[in-house]
């Protein structure tokens, strides 16, 4: 569980001016993404479950608060506040694994004033980067339907909780599973791993390093051959193959990691089937994107599997959303925001989403709550008094629920490129109306 303290420096200064004024009325505040990057046609949402386990959990340790008073500025009404903080509020949320665009609210915290300022740093902290990679993620296996596909990323993932948040939230979005033992101790996912080049390095041959690993893990091993000669290690393994038939161990694959891999994929395929090797499966790793996946396949590659690291777990090509959470309502009153390029919409909010004969996503409407909706309605009640509402969905459940949301993606948004048609996004005449009626009332 993550520190109290993992929080911005303001959110405990305002808390603290809240407490002076006795602004403690109920508040709503909703997190979004206020417009898609040029890259990306839909996103993901994807780290409701984690915001919620906070938002259940949250409170202050006494070596916390001592810390908070040893640093002066902070009020005794302020700690002893802390001491007794605990979340007590309502969240609203789309189901994880929902497809979702700009402006829509992903989440709604309803609560009093000073709880519900005291969490945004922490939910966008969460939120954001779990929607980041899952939408990363949802493009890889948009783009290589029906292929193994493994999460390499945790060495190039900005710390231990983004690389298990990266293991998960690929999961989630349709990944086979992840290099990262850790993730499949933590959340059940999958665990997939082959050898390093140091491996076959360290011994004097590379068959003695193929029999050496095949021999420590005999269930299906799969071996690198691209150390040396990628072509002349696979004939060393059809070769080697019968002999540790004998032994009872098959070798289930090999792995590629560099060169032209649509050539080298082509050329090892035959030599296999050639040595009687069919059933063997090629992976493939190094430095691929779902723009170089794509390339791959669409060059006739018989390759299996792929292994995405680096661009994966950093989102490389959108390394983060414009997301926020903002104040919509307060006491009872429509809140918005007016600045320059970062105007909000009003009021407490409900997205409304349309679907095609098909079955496929039509468009959304972002509409008030109180409005009635004819289609399906987005944020879903899943804490209320600051407790869950329900049990919380297996990450098999929302892995399930994400690749419906995929499958009704019209075929415009499931390409790499930029839909020719942008998702339609309205947003309701009562909102607007809502809108210019706030616009009146604020100086």
């Amino acid at each position: 569980m993550a520190s109290a303290l993992l929080t911005d420096l303001y959110q405990l200064t305002m808390l603290q001016a809240y407490l002076d004024e006795g602004m403690d009325e109920t508040a709503t505040f909703e997190l979004f993404v206020r417009r898609l990057p040029p890259e990306r046609n839909f996103l993901v949402a994807a780290g409701i479950e984690q915001a919620l386990d906070f938002l259940e959990t949250l409170a202050f340790s006494g070596d916390e608060l001592q810390w908070l008073q040893r640093q002066g500025g902070f009020s005794q009404r302020l700690l002893d506040y802390l001491k007794a903080f605990r979340f007590t509020g309502d969240v609203h949320a789309m189901a994880e694994g929902t497809v979702c665009f700009a402006e829509e609210p992903i989440l709604r915290v309803t609560a009093p004033l000073p709880q519900a300022q005291f969490v945004e740093s922490r939910l966008l902290n969460i939120v954001h980067f779990q929607t980041l990679i899952a939408s990363k993620a949802a493009r890889v296996v948009l783009a290589a339907p029906g292929k193994l596909l493994v999460d390499f990323g945790m060495r190039r993932a900005h710390g231990a909780e983004a690389a298990l948040f990266a293991a998960r939230a690929s999961y989630m979005a349709g990944f086979s599973g992840t290099a990262t033992a850790e993730a499949g101790h933590r959340f059940g996912i999958p665990l997939y791993g082959t050898m390093a080049h140091s491996f076959v390095q360290a011994h004097d041959s590379e068959v003695d390093a193929f029999k050496a690993f095949a021999r420590a893990r005999p269930r299906r091993p799969t071996l690198l051959v691209d150390t040396y000669d990628t072509e002349a290690a696979v004939e060393r393994i059809v070769a080697l193959a019968p002999l540790l038939a004998r032994e009872g161990i098959t070798i289930g694959g090999v792995r590629l990691d560099s060169g032209d891999l649509a050539v080298h994929g082509k050329a090892v395929r035959a030599l296999l089937d050639r040595g009687g090797l069919g059933a063997l499966q090629i992976f493939a790793s190094g430095n691929l994107d779902e723009r170089r996946i794509a390339e791959v396949l669409a060059a006739g590659a018989p390759i299996d599997g792929f292994g995405v690291g680096t661009s994966l777990d950093t989102s490389s090509d959108v390394p983060a959303l414009d997301a926020v959470y903002k104040l919509q309502s307060y006491a009872g009153t429509a809140r918005r925001k007016r600045s320059e390029g970062k105007a909000t919409w009003p009021g407490i909010k409900q997205v409304c989403r349309q679907h095609d004969r098909e079955g496929r996503v039509s468009h959304d409407r972002v509409q008030l709550d109180a409005e009635g909706c004819d289609g399906v309605t987005l944020l879903r009640p899943c804490m209320m008094g600051g407790r869950r509402t329900a049990p919380a969905p297996t990450l098999e459940q929302s892995r399930a629920y994400c690749a419906a949301q995929l499958g009704a993606l019209p075929d415009g948004l499931r390409r790499l490129s930029t839909a020719a048609q942008p998702y339609r996004v309205e947003i309701s005449e009562s909102l607007r109306a809502l809108a210019r009626e706030v616009d009146a009332m604020t100086p």
